[in-house]
């Protein structure tokens, strides 16, 4: 096939966002009786799910202290369960098990989600958390903990294979994937501020609309589209504060106990759900018996035959280099996203064993894994979801990515001219505005 010089819709980067989007929009035209309008392509730089999408931890939840998140991870998993053979779905359910000072907070995200019919049970005390927590695995023995709130939708994907479920069912659309092809540049009208062509190292691609679905990359897309470095925020008290920089990176550190999946499954012999555990209890080395800490801390984890153990992650750390020196790719050969530090795995894995009786002894077994990775958020770590110079959809997902498969499908609507109601809390035009969500008590950037 000849390098196209012409497409009427461009899609930078074949991950969760650059994938769900051509595949919704192709489908969308195509509902339309617009099958020639339909004329959509996917650059991606290397390949298909080689970027944060194909290293996700793969973790489905609505799990959320604000609303605008909530209701559209609630579409999110929704769009998951419509085909949860291609995507790879294991809808297993997600637990967030807290401490008092998060018990109202999850009170909230609990009520929330019976508003919007979303199935959960909220258990509250520490005597009936605990009989709830035994009730499914018999070892448990974490402390201070005062709530649990069982979502039964949710679970997670096995990432790789999710993406190229993905790829397949955009393909079978219409839609061509060119992998291997840089974007290295944009061209612009000459009396528009619109977005003219895509340039790339193998050549121009002239375009009609540019939608970014990059990522951690998200920061390049935003330089070539030549805007602000910086935004101006209305905080909640009514004051202005300037020069707040646009982008912020985390590392990620996440990893794998080499032990079989199976061991954590329930006492009926089921698979669980995955476990998302905050506690202000002191955490002590499994090893050593050191205190690892004696502040909020947090851990996620799950069984996963993918990763062939039980894989998860704990609380990200920020990346302290200035912005501009981070690496211009945050997944290329010289990044050290996949080395997890040796702090990171004496808390890991001694949380595990804080948590279940059978992890104990354990911290031997873990093992490294392609995981994690750099994320790139916003000022106040929510997406932003909106259009730029006329013709260019930014999806920046702020580091929720991979667990929001249902924004391509509103994202596409968008393009097509029907606003979405799930998406419009999260326009740019928030900080300048000061329509802020809402912040929890979690350990976590992204709550």
């Amino acid at each position: 096939m000849s390098f196209p010089r012409k497409a009427r819709y461009v899609v930078v980067g074949a991950g969760i966002h650059g994938l769900s989007t051509a595949y919704h929009l192709a489908t969308q035209l195509s509902a339309k009786s617009l099958a020639a309008q339909a004329d959509i392509i996917v650059l991606d730089k290397s390949r298909i799910a080689a970027g944060a999408s194909g290293i996700a931890c793969g973790v489905i939840r609505n799990n959320y202290f604000q609303p605008a998140m909530r209701e559209l991870m609630a579409h999110s998993v929704a769009v998951w369960e419509s085909d949860p053979k291609a995507y790879h779905y294991h809808p297993v359910g997600y637990m967030q098990i807290s401490p008092e000072v998060m018990r109202q907070g999850v009170t909230t995200i609990y009520e929330q989600q019976q508003a919007i019919g979303y199935p959960s049970t909220f258990i509250e005390g520490a005597d009936a958390s605990d009989r709830y927590m035994k009730g499914l695995f018999s070892d448990w023995q974490a402390k201070g903990i005062t709530s649990v709130l069982h979502e039964k939708k949710g679970g997670y994907a096995n990432n790789v294979a999710s993406m190229q479920g993905l790829a397949a069912k955009a393909t079978g659309a219409g839609v061509r994937i060119l992998e291997g092809v840089e974007v290295t540049g944009l061209e612009f009208g000459h009396n528009s501020r619109a977005i003219a062509a895509v340039l790339t190292d193998k050549g121009r691609i002239e375009c009609d609309y540019v939608v970014f679905g990059t990522g951690p990359w998200v920061r390049n897309m935003w330089k070539m589209l030549e805007l602000p470095e910086t935004v101006s925020i209305r905080g909640r008290d009514g004051k202005i504060h300037d020069h707040i920089p646009m982008w912020r990176f985390w590392q990620l550190e996440e990893g794998v106990l080499g032990i079989e999946p199976d061991v954590l499954k329930t006492n009926n012999g089921a698979m669980p759900p995955v476990i998302h555990v905050d506690t202000d209890a002191p955490l002590y080395s499994d090893r050593t018996g050191a205190l690892v800490t004696d502040e909020l801390w947090g851990i996620y984890y799950k069984p996963d035959f993918h990763f062939d153990g039980v894989q998860g992650g704990a609380m990200p750390y920020k990346v302290e280099k200035p912005v501009h020196d981070v690496a211009i790719d945050p997944y290329g050969p010289e990044s050290p996203e996949f080395v997890a530090s040796s702090n990171f795995v004496d808390m890991w894995t001694s949380a595990l064993a804080f948590c279940h009786k059978r992890f104990e002894g354990k911290s031997g077994l873990y093992r490294n894994e392609k995981s994690g990775g750099i994320g790139c958020f916003t000022p106040d770590s929510f997406p932003v979801f909106d259009v730029f110079r006329e013709n260019c959809y930014v999806i920046a997902d702020s580091n929720h990515g991979y667990k929001m498969l249902g924004v391509g499908k509103l994202v596409a609507q968008e393009i097509l001219g029907n606003e979405s109601a799930l998406l419009a809390p999260f326009r740019h035009s928030r900080y300048a505005q000061g329509k802020l969500h809402p912040v929890s008590t979690s350990p976590f950037p992204w709550s």
